[in-house]
């Protein structure tokens, strides 16, 4: 059985026991969150909701919250000698989807 949730404007399909690196949440690590169930697949077939699954829901719980590799953005003007070098490090949480109701 799997799932595919929303959240953070992206779509992810995961399954129990998975480990996912998502968007930044507010919660702290040892919470436990649910998520809006845009399908479900099951043995029977799939299940496509109108945005979402009634009666559907994931439960996970939150690992950690962190920040990903950091990449580095240079910009620069010809002739103008203007440079510049920036860095940015994406926040994300990581969570343990535990169940999968549908």
């Amino acid at each position: 059985m799997y799932a595919v949730i929303e959240t953070g404007g992206k779509q992810y399909k995961v399954s129990e026991d998975q480990v996912v690196f998502i968007e930044k949440l507010e919660a702290e690590a040892g919470d436990t969150v649910t998520f809006d169930v845009v399908a479900v697949g099951t043995d029977d077939g799939i299940k496509v909701g109108t945005p979402y699954v009634d009666g559907a829901k994931v439960s996970a719980e939150v690992l950690k919250n962190g920040k990903g590799k950091k990449i580095r953005v240079a910009t620069y003007k010809p002739k103008k000698g203007e440079k510049r070098t920036l860095g940015h490090r994406q926040p994300y949480t990581k969570v343990q989807i535990k169940s999968i109701e549908a």
